[in-house]
């Protein structure tokens, strides 16, 4: 309850409020969560660590990817997929995927040794220091609304990293009990 009290209040009074903005986050949120979830069932149930799964599963999405492109990019010309490239260009595309490659990498490793839930709470501190961040680094301006957020989500992960971490003090300590 604070984490996502606290994560309204951020986002509240962050940005302007609209419907539309509303069902697309609705939709992330609804989409992200099934793949959480998804990629937690099928690290437990395949037996397989963050490394595999995301070496079976990324030539799946690659070739996925490929027949969606074209509705979205252009493919021939100046600007396409199969025109000139500068070396930046190639250099930051290839940084991207490197970073994609990372990301779903400690995806699959947070939620394989942890939870999907525990993921999510990584996320809302990674909200939380990057609002942070912007005000201390770029004086981008935080409402006292928003302090708040970020105060009550900080404290509702607190609070949820102390309720795991004896939750598995007592699962160890039960371990340890059985003859």
């Amino acid at each position: 309850v604070p984490i996502t009290l606290g994560v309204f209040l951020n986002s509240y009074y962050d940005v302007k409020f609209s419907v539309l903005g509303m069902v697309f986050a609705t939709l992330g949120v609804l989409v992200t969560s099934l793949y959480q979830v998804w990629v937690g069932a099928k690290q437990h149930e395949l037996q397989v660590n963050s490394m595999q799964l995301l070496y079976y599963q990324a030539p799946m999405s690659s070739a996925m990817l490929l027949f969606i492109i074209p509705f979205f990019e252009p493919v021939f010309g100046e600007g396409g997929i199969f025109g000139p490239w500068t070396l930046s260009a190639v250099i930051m595309v290839l940084l991207s995927g490197i970073i994609a490659f990372m990301v779903n990498l400690s995806i699959y490793w947070i939620i394989g040794n942890t939870s999907p839930v525990t993921y999510n709470m990584f996320g809302h501190f990674k909200f939380c220091i990057t609002l942070l961040g912007g005000c201390l680094l770029f004086k981008d301006p935080l409402s006292v609304n928003q302090g708040l957020g970020i105060l009550c989500t900080l404290l509702g992960i607190l609070a949820y990293t102390h309720f795991k971490l004896n939750e598995q003090e007592s699962s160890k300590s039960k371990l340890v009990q059985r003859p």
